[in-house]
């Protein structure tokens, strides 16, 4: 038979894992709310400089988190491709790419390194530790943030 003073300390110990705070993974997310297939590219800054990379894929209606963990910086940029009906997602922020999976270190003189130089849209997150952007149709109202 356990003694009393073990059982009101496992009590206890489960009261108080049971009121912690949960852990919120923070993350950076694409969301397709297109009827299409599109696909992804990645750019940021880091302790190492700047980066892109690709691709990720992702199906009509999906999300997707590009980056695990809580957000270290304010900006991040994204290219996006509609496989099924052509067009793109792009911006004035130009940084390196390819048309396979990539990781690319370094944003300038694209093409002497062999890359496309590609405009990426600008994604201001604030101070927020986690952000989801969603893509939609042209013409339709986007959401960023969550």
């Amino acid at each position: 038979m356990p003694d009393t003073r073990s059982v009101i300390l496992v009590l206890v110990a489960v009261a108080f894992v049971t009121t912690l705070p949960s852990i919120a993974l923070a993350d950076l997310r694409v969301c397709n709310k297109t009827e299409n297939r599109i696909g992804i590219a990645l750019g940021y800054k880091d302790d190492k400089g700047w980066a892109t990379e690709g691709w990720w894929n992702i199906s009509s209606n999906a999300c997707e988190t590009l980056l695990r963990g809580p957000l270290v910086s304010r900006y991040y940029y994204i290219y996006a491709v509609d496989y099924d009906a052509g067009g793109e997602w792009t911006g004035s922020a130009y940084m390196c790419s390819q048309d396979k999976m990539f990781t690319i270190r370094g944003i300038n003189e694209c093409a002497d390194r062999g890359y496309d130089r590609t405009g990426f849209l600008e994604i201001d997150t604030g101070d927020e530790r986690e952000w989801t952007v969603q893509l939609v149709e042209p013409g339709q109202a986007g959401k960023g943030g969550e």
